[in-house]
């Protein structure tokens, strides 16, 4: 495919809808909220990473993360259907440009943060002669909930695909108390 494909502009988008997709109260594996007001103290964060149900199970199954959704971020189209988001770029098996890498950052601490990670991630990717990292970072916007059939779908459907399959190299982050001591 030529050149990297463009997401749409404002004029070119789809004109959506005013009202929210409905999605389940409750995380189908973890039963904690899956809508806001979320306890005091958490933070939020918004990866795209290509299939969003197996980056969603992967983040599901992570300590300390209180809740995951899908959904769409960084377009102009408001609470997209997924019909309504593809377009023509790929990853494996998905196409649209919905499905290329970016962190949606929450300020500047987070914003710093993903910086000092992808920096220390390039470095590992560069001693297996691996390509630059193609993340785009970003501030957050709005984020519009996926259908409610596409929350938790690995869980809910065992056998459902996802291509997801990683470089293999892992990111040399320390844990934030390890930092401070």
């Amino acid at each position: 495919m030529p050149g990297k494909p463009l997401l749409p502009s404002r004029e070119e988008a789809l004109p959506g809808r005013a009202q929210s997709l409905t999605v389940s109260a409750k995380h189908a594996v973890s039963g904690n909220a899956m809508l806001p007001p979320f306890p005091e103290g958490m933070q939020m964060a918004i990866f795209g990473m290509g299939c969003f149900w197996g980056a969603e199970r992967m983040f599901w199954k992570l300590p300390g993360v209180f809740s995951t959704q899908v959904g769409y971020a960084g377009g102009f189209t408001p609470n997209p259907t997924y019909k309504e988001i593809c377009t023509g770029m790929q990853q494996e098996e998905d196409v649209g440009t919905q499905y290329r890498s970016v962190i949606h950052t929450f300020g500047a601490q987070q914003r710093d943060a993903v910086l000092k990670s992808k920096a220390m991630y390039q470095q590992e990717l560069a001693k297996r002669q691996l390509g630059p990292i193609t993340t785009e970072i970003q501030a957050a916007g709005e984020f519009y909930y996926a259908e409610d059939y596409h929350q938790q779908y690995l869980h809910k459907t065992p056998k459902g695909y996802c291509g997801q399959k990683g470089t293999g190299v892992a990111c040399p982050i320390r844990p934030a108390a390890a930092e401070e001591s």
